[in-house]
């Protein structure tokens, strides 16, 4: 739909990194208007996870006489930022700018290896984010490191002119060094304790929690009594949100316009037809459906008033005493591409929202921090979730977290040296056919 289209002016997020001097080095790829969990179902093709060609995931790899091995083995980065994911972890760039609606930073961060940060709703600016759900929508944060978070974070932070939503900062954002953690409470939902987590994400997340125990935090164990609605919860208003804001791309104003010239109405349908592919278009149908006069009160009015029950039941938790949530980020580990489609978009949508998408609706701040290498030499990450514009002390918890589990490094060295060696190769060749 927007295949070659220059917007004639920046995001806000985009400007404010321009103005302290940063060097935008590109756009990145993700899921066709951040509709996945992938990066797979993007109009450039799939995004592949530089971690496929890790050292530490291939000698794993070796070690398995079953793995099959061949150029369809690589792995997905997760989504919908995942462009932006692979740029960060391949070292191109320092950090990479996402969107997350419903965990589409943290979730490729977790596949990566990153620091995928999801800041409090308001909190930045949305203005020239192409918008998927205007009430969910943030421009998210991804880099290797907590303080790369941080300091991009106080350069996007603030109140926007251009966005009503986001609201003045008083203070410049500094993220200090946690020394002691005593003082804290750390809260652990029992609701994302479900069967279909890894267990050894199980183990990873229970080890974690035993971490801050022996270092003298407080961890207790919390109810958010109406996790298990908010997938079905967040469809609903997410579907319904997206068939309003794609109605603007109609081959009128800008982005793809067909050649049908019978009628207005023919020419809406064509170029919406050929411009938005089936998860786009199955999305808009939906969301058309639960928006309709019949279905509105049962659908989406229902959605938004669980939507406050499940915002209230972190209220609560907050309130209890609890200072920071620690949950799992996703499922399992990054899976390889063929194993991941094997499954239709929307059922992968559902699963891997699963532990994020909840954060969205209440618009807290959330962070996944990597925290180990799992048996097959893939990361692992975990989130922690603050109470709204408490970002700064997510952080400052996030940042001791990382210094303890110390997250090896990605190795692509012998990646690195194929890539040398081809390149020789080329040279050599085009020496000899000189000549």
């Amino acid at each position: 739909m927007l295949k070659g289209y220059v917007p004639p002016y920046n995001a806000t997020v985009v400007q404010k990194l321009l103005d302290q001097g940063a060097l935008l080095m590109g756009k990145t790829n993700l899921d066709e208007f951040a509709m996945g969990s992938g990066s797979t179902d993007g109009v450039f093709g799939p995004v592949k996870n530089p971690w496929s060609y890790s050292k530490q995931y291939r000698e794993k790899r070796k070690q398995n006489p079953h793995s099959e091995s061949g150029d369809s083995d690589w792995l997905i980065t997760g989504g919908s930022s995942g462009g932006s994911a692979a740029a960060v972890s391949a070292f191109t760039c320092y950090a990479a700018l996402g969107s997350d609606t419903g965990g589409s930073t943290r979730n490729p961060a977790a596949h990566c290896g990153l620091v995928g940060f999801k800041p409090s709703y308001g909190l930045v600016s949305r203005h020239g984010l192409i918008p998927l759900v205007n009430s969910m929508d943030v421009p998210g944060i991804l880099t290797r490191y907590v303080d790369d978070a941080a300091i991009v974070l106080g350069v996007l932070a603030g109140h926007d002119p251009k966005d009503s939503t986001t609201v003045p900062i008083n203070k410049p954002l500094v993220l200090s060094s946690l020394e002691d953690v005593s003082k804290l409470c750390i809260g652990i939902p029992k609701e994302y304790l479900v069967p279909e987590l890894s267990s050894e994400i199980q183990c990873l997340w229970s080890r974690a929690a035993d971490l801050f125990e022996s270092e003298g935090a407080k961890v207790i164990e919390v109810s958010l009594p109406h996790t298990s609605y908010s997938i079905v919860c967040y469809h609903v208003l997410c579907t319904s949100e997206v068939a309003s804001n794609m109605a603007r791309f109609d081959g009128l104003q800008y982005g793809h316009r067909c050649d049908i010239d019978v009628s207005t109405e023919a020419m809406y349908a064509a170029t919406r037809r050929e411009g938005f592919n089936d998860v786009v278009r199955g999305r808009i149908l939906s969301g058309n459906f639960f928006l309709l006069k019949e279905n509105y009160e049962n659908y989406f009015v229902k959605a938004q008033k669980v939507r406050r029950l499940i915002a209230n039941d972190f209220v609560n938790a907050f309130n209890s005493g609890v200072d920071v949530l620690l949950t799992p980020t996703t499922l399992s580990e990054a899976v390889p591409y063929l194993e991941f489609i094997k499954e239709d978009n929307r059922t992968r949508s559902a699963q891997d929202d699963i532990f994020t998408q909840a954060v969205n609706m209440a618009g807290l701040p959330a962070v996944n921090i990597p925290i180990a290498l799992s048996n097959q030499g893939l990361p692992i990450g975990l989130q922690f979730i603050g109470r709204a514009f408490c970002d700064q002390q997510l952080l400052t918890v996030a940042k001791w977290f990382e210094k303890q589990v110390q997250f090896p490094v990605i190795q692509l060295q012998e990646l690195v040296d194929n890539c040398s060696a081809i390149l020789e190769n080329e040279k050599l060749a085009s020496v000899s056919l000189k000549q």
